[in-house]
């Protein structure tokens, strides 16, 4: 494992029941010399309740989404037991998609192999466990696979296939 310090701008797209997770992901990359800088929202309880009323326009929130989006280099999706149904975590991943970010899914730390969100399963650029060393890789661009929580191979999968022109 790499102890060289490097700067990774991120947004980590999660349940935001997953908030704790996202501060223990970004700490284990900090204990391997990552200083992952995260720009994700991250919801107070009174705006939480705001957000769970719908008192919040849909539109505020992905202009808002967008534009923190904009600044990572890489959308990072904790996948957890209820992240695939997530409607706002599947709207990330296809804006991650729409800006061209490169979209890295790691297990939540001893997950399950659980449902994947429908456009991460469209669009990862690799899926990876709960490793510091392949996070990081998969964030830079060195790991392109897709690895089941354990860490072994998922079996193959037929991908839709197009004709450049």
């Amino acid at each position: 494992m790499s102890t060289e310090s490097t700067r990774r701008h991120v947004f980590i797209s999660h349940h935001h029941k997953d908030d704790a997770t996202v501060d223990k992901m970004t700490k284990l990359l900090e204990k391997h010399g990552s200083d992952t800088r995260n720009s994700s929202i991250r919801a107070k309880p009174a705006n939480q309740e705001r957000l769970d009323r719908g008192l919040v326009k849909a539109a505020t929130i992905q202009r808002l989404l967008r534009m923190k989006m904009s600044w990572a280099g890489a959308v990072v999706v904790i996948i957890g037991k209820e992240t695939h149904l997530r409607p706002w975590v599947n709207w990330e991943i296809q804006e991650a998609e729409r800006q061209g970010k490169r979209i890295v899914g790691v297990w939540e730390e001893g997950g399950k192999d659980y449902q994947l969100p429908t456009n991460l399963d469209a669009y990862a650029d690799a899926i990876v466990g709960w490793q510091a060393d392949q996070i990081m890789g998969a964030i830079d661009g060195k790991i392109n696979n897709w690895r089941k929580p354990d860490g072994s191979s998922p079996p193959p999968r037929s991908i839709k296939r197009i004709t450049c022109q």
